[in-house]
């Protein structure tokens, strides 16, 4: 498979099937999540994987209820990931300052995707989830309360139909080409 067939496989998946995901298949996603380029080198991320029962069904349940039902698919996923962000390096968060922008949230979006891209290839499906219980992830999995999770990735193998075709801009959209400035 072309890597652009494989940007095509990939989508968000909603429907997941009770089948476990092997912890062979886990850890060639975190690998490609590791080999992730980030700012000065930080690396400011920890994945903590949740893929036994019953801690899985506590952290999705506390993740995904109340407020935050509308992402309540992700409680049948069979593996939630927990991707905290870390503190990035001095330089990286200095260059951040004088750009205006938190290069660590730039560095975990390439490490997920990443992630998800690997788990394409093993077949699995993923979805981005920024809309959770981050108070309630921390309080169920016993991390800090300075800690920051910004992003959970459910993961498991779709259940259902085929890839659904993508709804994108044409490249006209979004492409330009300029020679000079003008």
């Amino acid at each position: 498979m072309s890597f652009l067939e494989l940007l095509a496989k990939r989508e968000s998946t909603r429907h997941y099937a009770p089948t476990p995901v092997p912890r062979e298949a886990l850890e060639r996603c975190l690998e490609a999540a590791r080999l992730a380029p980030s700012a000065c080198n930080s690396q400011p991320w920890r994945f903590v994987v949740v893929d036994t029962e019953p801690l899985r069904g506590r952290l999705a349940r506390a993740a995904f209820s109340g407020l935050y039902h509308m992402n309540r698919f992700a409680e049948k996923a069979p593996v939630l990931v927990v991707v905290v962000t870390e503190r990035s390096k001095y330089v990286a968060r200095l260059g951040g300052q004088f750009r205006g922008m938190q290069y660590s949230l730039v560095d975990i979006g390439i490490a997920g995707e990443h992630l998800a891209l690997q788990a394409a290839e093993e077949g699995l499906g993923t979805c981005w989830l920024g809309w959770f219980n981050e108070k309630a992830v921390k309080r169920t999995l016993g991390l800090p309360r300075g800690a920051r999770v910004d992003i959970l990735i459910s993961l498991g193998y779709p259940a259902g139909p085929g890839i659904r075709e993508k709804r994108r801009k044409t490249l006209d959209e979004i492409r330009e080409y300029r020679n000079e400035a003008q």
